[in-house]
């Protein structure tokens, strides 16, 4: 499959969890709503004024070259008066107006401020025509009632803080599912463990640990569940046991042809097998199905291959899993600065790193961080996004036109 169509082919089979739960507006941050959330009063809730000033009557200003001040209204803290004729009252900027008023004069067009016979403080402005009343009217950022979220909104910060104002301090949110982590192979030690304590062929298991750190920020359950030994018993034993606890696993490793690859044909075993080769570099052999009601995916076991396969296809299969519609992914253009080799057959993700052509340009260009091998987790380090190389290209000069993904905005 290539890659869209087994995105495609992904978001149609999997099916979000309908259950829900009701939490605090605290804990909410990065969730999922599951409902539709509305504005419980009107923003602002009271006319407020836009700037710091004088707040008067409009009607006035053809007839009154000074106005007596008769109070002040801050935040928190309004004149209950009202206001009359040849009056005003000191505002500041979220005061509520007072009654009577409908203009706010701004601080800048005051030209004195002076103390009367009667000891009142009278203000007088410099000549001008008024350009807007600079009150904010009641609801004028929301409406009471206004719906400020549909189910399936990620709650991120800028929203709470929205949800925070309107008045809102709990929310019916989808239940996080539960995400298993497995790596497998027998040469995988616990990174910690030290070098001088690697036997020949060993190396640290750094996939899994890769996987739970890109994952950590998603609205999931990780669970944490042991390495998977080169055994075909204790791999089905172990994918049985963690598909009645999970609902998704994620295994690194295992789903190539060799012999001790079995994750492909175990999930075939006990579950189905809906494909395990994809029409991508890195990341060709890619397993996914289901035991029971247990969704998985064996990814590669090369580093490069489990990154790249689940940025592009793990993550957002995990947001249609809690809830959520995964965006299209963000293609950019932007002009090779760095030449790159490819056989046709394949789409290919190279990582690499973008850059403005000038500070007044919006064109980018792009390089790509070395050489590309799938074991070589080295070419992220200063990476910001991956060059998409078309399965039809050959090679690519300096100056091709490319698209680019930003890990940006896979890493979201």
């Amino acid at each position: 499959m290539d890659l869209e169509e087994a995105r495609e082919a992904l978001f149609a089979q999997l099916v979000p969890h309908s259950a829900s739960e009701c939490i605090p507006l605290a804990q909410a941050q990065g969730r999922i709503t599951a409902e539709v959330v509305r504005a419980q009063l009107p923003l602002p809730p009271f006319p407020a004024s836009a700037m710091d000033g004088y707040a008067l009557r409009h009607q006035d200003t053809a007839n009154h070259e000074t106005f007596r001040i008769v109070g002040q209204s801050l935040a928190g803290h309004p004149y209950t008066g009202s206001i009359k004729v040849g009056e005003c009252a000191r505002i500041f900027t979220g005061a509520v107006v007072p009654d009577g008023a409908d203009l706010i004069v701004l601080q800048e067009q005051v030209a004195e401020v002076i103390t009367d016979e009667n000891g009142d403080k009278i203000v007088r402005f410099v000549p001008h025509e008024a350009d807007e009343d600079y009150i904010r009217p009641v609801g004028n950022d929301v409406q009471m009632g206004h719906p400020m979220t549909q189910p399936g909104d990620r709650l991120s910060p800028l929203l709470l803080g929205a949800l925070a104002a309107a008045g809102v301090c709990e929310i019916r949110v989808y239940r996080r599912p539960k995400v298993g982590v497995f790596s497998s192979g027998d040469e995988l030690r616990d990174p910690g463990t030290p070098p001088d304590a690697l036997t020949l062929g060993q190396i640290y298991d750094s996939n899994r640990f890769t996987l739970t750190s890109l994952l950590r920020h998603l609205p999931i359950e990780l669970i944490a569940l042991d390495r998977l030994p080169d055994d075909p018993d204790a791999v089905e034993e172990a994918l049985t046991e963690a598909s009645r606890r999970c609902d998704m696993l994620i295994t690194s490793g295992g789903v190539s042809v060799g012999d001790a690859d079995f994750i492909g044909a175990t999930i075939a075993r006990l579950g189905e097998l809906s494909f395990w080769r994809l029409n991508l570099k890195p990341g060709k052999p890619l397993a996914f199905g289901n035991i029971g009601d247990c969704w998985i995916f064996g990814l590669p076991g090369n580093p490069v291959s489990t990154i790249v396969t689940c940025l592009l296809l793990v993550m957002p299969s995990l947001q249609v899993l809690c809830g959520t519609i995964p965006k299209p992914l963000l293609r950019i253009p932007a002009t090779l600065s760095s030449p790159v080799s490819h056989r046709p057959g394949r789409a290919e993700y190279q990582r690499g790193i973008y850059s403005q052509n000038e500070p007044s340009s919006s064109a980018l260009s792009v390089k790509h961080t070395g050489d590309q091998g799938s074991n070589r987790l080295s070419t992220f380090a200063g990476a910001n996004c991956l060059i998409e190389i078309p399965k039809d290209s050959g090679d690519l000069a300096v100056g091709a036109d490319v698209n680019i993904l930003p890990l940006s905005d896979l890493l979201a």
